[in-house]
């Protein structure tokens, strides 16, 4: 079996730690082949120094980290690497690689989770909520994944932020308002709930945003056919 480490940032929300073991488990179901574990950065629980060591205890020679990050921001360049680089030092014998973060490219499974999760409303504008960052790279790639939504959906889409950006859910409505949108919905670029997730979205529902909002990419199937596609079909890259 090959083993498949499937790694988040965590967050003191259970709803989150939640959601990714589902996740865990749907990538499980769309390849009996693969070994799927999920650990965590930060809060929640195993680590993933931890489940590495179990992989190479069990006698897997090699595993493949599929970091659950939607931006290639900090914790994709710096956390994971650094964590990876501590566990070697520490005496894992095991050859690790990395790949792309999910949200890489905008690519097309993302695109169809996003479509599919938002709720059956008549809509002529959509919010992309986010969690924020401070790096310009990883804004811009949120700004390219709404520009890619929007043209999919044929309405404009405009990114909105739970914090390290002025472009809060309600300035995101008030954006779109002043492009000729009346009936505004909320697309979720989280892949799990938690407080980030309940603030931008809060922030955007305040502002006359429309209920429901879409519930975050973990709840849909194209997302595991995504992290199965990042081992199988994209370039793997040697973990620093």
């Amino acid at each position: 079996m090959t083993a498949v480490l499937l790694v988040a940032h965590g967050s003191s929300d259970p709803r989150a730690a939640a959601a990714t073991r589902a996740l865990t488990r749907a990538v499980a179901a769309q390849r009996p082949g693969l070994d799927v574990r999920c650990a965590f950065l930060d809060h929640a629980g195993p680590r993933p120094g931890e489940q590495l060591a179990a992989f190479a205890a069990l006698g897997h020679r090699a595993a493949t980290v599929v970091p659950l990050l939607l931006t290639n921001a900090f914790h994709g360049r710096f956390d994971l690497p650094a964590v990876l680089r501590r566990a070697r030092a520490e005496g894992l014998d095991l050859d690790v690689s990395t790949t792309e973060v999910l949200g890489a490219g905008a690519p097309p499974l993302l695109l169809s989770a996003l479509r599919r999760l938002l709720p059956p409303v008549a809509y002529d504008g959509v919010v992309l909520a986010a969690a924020g960052t401070r790096d310009d790279l990883a804004r811009h790639s949120v700004d390219v994944a709404a520009a890619a939504l929007g043209a999919s959906l044929g309405v404009p889409c405009a990114a909105a932020y739970a914090s390290a950006s002025p472009v809060t859910g309600a300035a995101a409505v008030a954006a779109l308002r002043a492009r000729g949108c009346e009936r505004i919905a909320v697309s979720s670029y989280f892949l799990a709930p938690g407080k980030l997730h309940d603030l931008v979205v809060g922030s955007a529902l305040a502002a006359g945003a429309l209920a429901p909002v879409a519930a975050p990419l973990c709840a849909n199937l194209d997302v595991a056919r995504l992290v199965v596609a990042r081992i199988g079909a994209f370039g793997l890259t040697r973990a620093a």
